[in-house]
C-alpha cells in the first residue's frame, strides 16, 4: 500500500474541503483533525471521512464559511457555537478557552453547540494532558443506539475522551465510543465492501448482520447492555442540555449526504491537578497506579498504541490504501 507524510495527507484534504465550499481556516483546522486521527492509528475518524464532509459542505449540511463565536461565557464556563460549520474551528477555540480559564479557575467546562461530526475526542484531551491538564471530553451523535428497553435508536454512540498526565512519559489517554464498536469502525468496512463481526449491530428490521451498509442503515449495539446506553445518556444531557443543541434523534444520519444539518453540541470538563492535591502528588498517584497494571504481563496502557503510531507516521510515513489515496487524489483535483 501507498504511503504518504502528514504534510502531503495535510495539503489533498485542505484542497479537497477548499474545493468542496470551505474557508480555509476550516479546511485548515479539519485538516489537521483528520491527518492527526490517521497518524494515530484511529483510521476510521481519519482520511476515510473526507467523503462525507466534501459531501456535506456541497449540499449544505455544514456551512463552509461559517465563523465560529463564543456565545457565553462566566468564570470557568464558555460556550462556543460552531454556527452549522465542520466542528473542528469551534473545537479549537473550545480547548484554547479550556485550558485558559483552567489555569485560572482550576476547573473549566468549555461546551460547543451548532456544530457536526466531532472526529477522534482523544486528539485534544491528549494535547491538553500533555500540557499538565487532566481532559475530558463528551459528544452526541445521530441517534444509533435505542434506549434500555427500547427498540428505536435514540441515542447517539456518544464517544467519551479522557486523558491524564504522567511525570516524564505520554498521558494516558482513553477514548471509545458507547456503542459496541465505534461507528467510524463500520463506515469504513462498508467503504471497502468488507463485513464486520456479529454482535456489532443490527439491520433496519432489528437482526444481527455482518452486512456494514446493512448496519449503518439499522442500530448499534450498546456496550455493555443497558449500562452503555445509560452512559449515552449521560453524555447526551451533558452536550444537548447544557449547550442548548439538537438531541441525537433529531439529527439526521451522517452517513447520508442529504438531511438536516446536524447540530451536534461537544463538551471539554478540564482539571489542574494543582488546584487540588498538587501536581506531585497527583504523579505519585497516577504512576503507583500505572506500575500496578504494569506488574500483570500483557497489560497495555491506554493510548500506548496512539503513541507508537504516530512515532511511525513521522518516520515513515502513514500507510493508506490505494482507494483512499486515490479518492483524496480526485477531491483534491492534484496528484501527489
Amino acid at each position: 500500500m501507498p504511503r504518504i507524510n502528514t504534510a502531503q495527507a495535510h495539503l489533498l484534504v485542505r484542497k479537497s474541503l477548499v474545493n468542496a465550499g470551505s474557508s480555509g481556516i476550516m479546511a485548515g483546522a479539519t485538516a489537521r483533525a483528520l491527518v492527526g486521527a490517521e497518524a494515530a492509528g484511529w483510521s476510521g475518524h481519519g482520511l476515510s471521512r473526507v467523503p462525507m464532509y466534501t459531501g456535506f459542505l456541497r449540499t449544505g449540511r455544514a456551512d463552509g464559511k461559517a465563523v465560529p463565536e463564543i456565545r457565553a461565557e462566566r468564570g470557568g464556563t464558555v460556550l462556543v457555537d460552531a454556527r452549522h460549520g465542520l466542528a473542528y474551528p469551534a473545537l479549537e477555540i473550545a480547548e484554547a478557552e479550556a485550558m485558559l480559564r483552567t489555569r485560572e479557575h482550576g476547573i473549566s467546562f468549555a461546551g460547543v453547540t451548532n456544530s457536526n461530526h466531532s472526529g477522534a475526542m482523544g486528539i485534544p484531551v491528549a494535547r491538553m494532558a500533555e500540557k499538565g491538564l487532566v481532559a475530558l471530553a463528551f459528544a452526541n451523535a445521530p441517534a444509533s443506539i435505542p434506549a434500555p428497553g427500547g427498540k428505536r435508536p435514540l441515542f447517539g454512540t456518544n464517544p467519551i475522551a479522557a486523558a491524564f498526565p504522567r511525570r516524564d512519559a505520554p498521558p494516558l489517554v482513553i477514548d471509545l465510543a458507547l456503542s459496541s464498536v465505534a461507528r467510524g469502525r463500520i463506515m469504513k468496512a462498508a467503504q471497502h465492501g468488507e463485513p464486520i463481526p456479529e454482535g456489532w449491530a443490527l439491520d433496519a428490521e432489528g437482526r444481527p448482520t455482518t452486512d456494514a451498509k446493512a448496519a449503518l442503515a439499522g442500530t448499534m449495539l450498546a456496550a455493555g447492555g443497558t449500562k452503555g446506553a445509560l452512559l449515552a445518556m449521560v453524555v447526551e444531557l451533558l452536550c444537548v442540555a447544557l449547550t442548548g443543541a439538537a438531541l441525537s434523534v433529531e439529527a439526521d444520519s451522517l452517513f447520508e449526504e442529504q438531511g438536516n444539518r446536524p447540530t451536534l453540541g461537544q463538551a471539554f470538563i478540564v482539571i489542574d491537578p494543582g488546584a487540588l492535591a498538587g501536581q506531585d502528588r497527583f504523579l505519585d498517584r497516577v504512576e503507583t497506579l500505572v506500575a500496578a497494571m504494569l506488574e500483570d504481563e500483557g497489560v497495555r496502557l491506554p493510548g500506548g498504541r496512539r503513541f507508537a503510531a504516530e512515532a511511525r507516521s513521522e518516520a515513515e510515513g502513514m500507510e493508506i490504501s490505494t482507494t483512499t489515496l486515490e479518492m483524496l487524489e480526485g477531491l483534491a483535483g492534484r496528484k501527489l
